[in-house]
């Protein structure tokens, strides 16, 4: 059986007035535990982020992160400064975890991260739903090349990581 496509699929929908929903699912060549073992680390979220955004974890956090972890980190988007911290939800480990953002630059972030073993390898699945700071407008021109720039960066760098 041929494997699925280890490039990641991204997909937008709009679930009211500036409320929104991102998908993205990226088959990976490497076990269910592996996978999650990468992903629970906080460390490795630097190594994740484009390097434009020059994303830094500024608290001490624990090596795996388990549920109530918060994580302060600060990043520059479009050059512009950042402050954000999440803390982590919920951990069902290997298969999934969450984390909310607490402080940021959205008015909500609620990302649930899904691991399925799959076809030899494991099938990671983004499901967000935010909170656009801004008007329909600014979502469409800035918010949403940026989430697909991040997204798609992520996947590539995964996809490197685990091949």
């Amino acid at each position: 059986m041929t494997p699925p496509d280890p490039d990641i699929q991204i997909h937008f929908t709009q679930n009211g007035c500036g409320q929104y929903h991102l998908s993205a699912a990226q088959w990976v060549n490497a076990p269910i535990e592996r996978v999650f073992d990468f992903f629970q680390r906080p460390g490795n979220l630097e190594k994740l982020t484009p390097e434009a955004q020059k994303m830094r974890i500024q608290t001490p956090v624990p090596e795996i992160m388990e549920a109530g972890t918060e994580i302060t980190y600060h990043l520059k988007v479009k050059g512009i400064p950042l402050k954000w911290v999440a803390r982590i939800e919920s951990m069902d480990a290997p298969h999934e975890f969450v984390d909310t953002q607490l402080k940021g630059p959205y008015r909500k972030w609620h990302h649930r991260h899904m691991f399925e073993s799959q076809d030899g390898g494991t099938l990671v699945r983004d499901e967000v739903d935010y909170a656009a700071p801004v008007c329909r407008f600014g979502h469409r021109f800035f918010i949403k090349p940026q989430l697909v720039k991040i997204f798609e960066d992520r996947g590539q760098k995964i996809k490197k990581l685990f091949s």
